[in-house]
């Protein structure tokens, strides 16, 4: 099979790593791709938001699947115009992806499809912004309605932080706080089949002991030691299968990846967010424990034919990624520093684990940052423990000046295993 896949960051580079050891994969294709993809895939200079060329470069390199990473590019309609050359494409229709697009819509199809999720309001007044804070009280969690690339959420203790943020979208949804653990669950579907994916936690803010700014992820790691093992059933019966099916009734199915952000309250399970698309860092550890061929799962997703794949099969290892970013992220980063100690890790860490790379670029022969998220540290390893110890000894390696990350990924999971 000849794969195209769309994006740029640690997120494709973890898909091309997953597809380039698939061994139906013949050619692996990567537009535009970023230093670290171009080691396991052709790189191949394109607008992601331009449908016309992506189908374009498709129909070019003979693609007999594209694989869109980013959520910009679906909501832009970058499937549809695939999909419109005859080319099978993982990844949903510009109209599905509103599910991530737009909060507002995500609500509404919760409300018909019987989700339970955080009681909310959409916003666009300062009146109604006021009215809707008022109602909830503190801690305030105001969401801008439409993409944000992670960081358009805010919650604050803090009513004048929480007026400015509602105030400065066009439109807001704000919401009741969700108490308790979250959790990401992945799920591929075809449209109508649901195949749920293993659960992953990400850290979304900047420091330690979850202090600081919210990201776009600072890490991540699966299993999750703590879930009760029911939960991916639950979440398939409650959430997955009950709002695929109620897209399907509206007549936009929705087919690719479909990502509940969770929070497993006291009242029980939870939506936070859809996202349309693989998140990011989370697929970095979720795809390191797929035994399934990748190449194979996605093309059914995209051909309607789910329902005939065999279950898929997991590593019992654990798997932990540690996000290295740039000076000043989630600010405006710094970016074009050298980053050295990537042989290091390949000479000395190797197979277990690897670097993945998000923000980075060519500069002659040197790698250097072009981003705020610049490397996903992964590692595998028999439990949460060694994984940890893999990931941040790999970490260790790569010298990137001024450059952070968190020391405490997976440690609290990892202490109560």
């Amino acid at each position: 099979m000849n794969v195209l896949v769309i994006g740029t960051g640690a997120r494709e580079h973890a898909l091309c790593r997953s597809l380039s050891l698939d061994p139906d994969v013949t050619a692996l294709h990567c537009a535009p791709g970023n230093a670290g993809i171009a080691e396991v895939a052709e790189l191949h200079p394109v607008d992601a938001l331009d449908g016309a060329a992506v189908a374009a470069l498709a129909t070019e390199l003979g693609a007999e699947l594209v694989v869109v990473g980013p959520e910009a590019p679906l909501v832009a309609g970058v499937a549809d115009a695939v999909r419109e050359v005859g080319i099978p494409v993982f990844g949903p229709s510009g109209e599905a992806a509103q599910l991530e697009g737009s909060k507002a819509f995500a609500k509404e199809v919760m409300a018909a499809a019987g989700v339970p999720t955080a009681r909310s309001y959409v916003c666009t007044t300062p009146e109604e912004v006021e009215e809707a804070l008022d109602a909830f009280g503190a801690p305030y969690v105001v969401k801008d309605d439409g993409l944000a690339a992670g960081k358009g959420v805010v919650v604050t203790d803090d009513l004048e932080a929480a007026k400015a943020h509602a105030n400065a979208c066009e439109r807001v949804v704000i919401e009741e706080f969700l108490d308790g653990p979250e959790v990401s669950l992945f799920a591929i579907t075809d449209g109508v089949t649901v195949v749920p994916l293993q659960p992953a936690q990400d850290f979304k803010r900047a420091l330690d002991g979850d202090e600081g700014p919210n990201t776009g992820g600072m890490g991540a790691y699966s299993p999750l030691p703590w879930a009760d093992p029911k939960l991916v059933e639950e979440v398939l019966q409650t959430v997955l299968q009950p709002t695929v099916d109620e897209l399907r009734r509206r007549g936009t199915p929705f087919s690719g990846l479909l990502y509940a952000g969770l929070a497993i309250t006291s009242r029980g399970v939870r939506v936070i967010e859809f996202n349309a698309r693989f998140g990011d860092p989370e697929t970095q550890v979720v795809l390191a424990r797929l035994k399934t061929p990748l190449a194979g799962v996605l093309l059914a997703a995209a051909n309607g034919t789910l329902e005939d794949l065999a279950p898929l099969r997991w590593s019992e290892d654990a798997a932990v990624t540690v996000v290295i970013a740039s000076h000043n992220y989630p600010d405006t980063p710094r970016t074009g520093d050298p980053i050295t100690g990537l042989d290091e890790v390949a000479a000395q860490d190797a197979p277990h684990a690897y670097v993945l790379h998000a923000g980075t670029r060519h500069d002659g022969d040197a790698v250097v940052s072009a981003g705020g998220r610049v490397l996903s540290v992964t590692a595998t390893g028999t439990d949460l423990t060694q994984a940890r110890e893999r990931a941040y000894a790999a970490a260790a390696r790569i010298r990137l000046d001024g450059s952070q990350h968190r020391t405490d990924i997976a440690a609290k999971a990892a202490a109560g295993q």
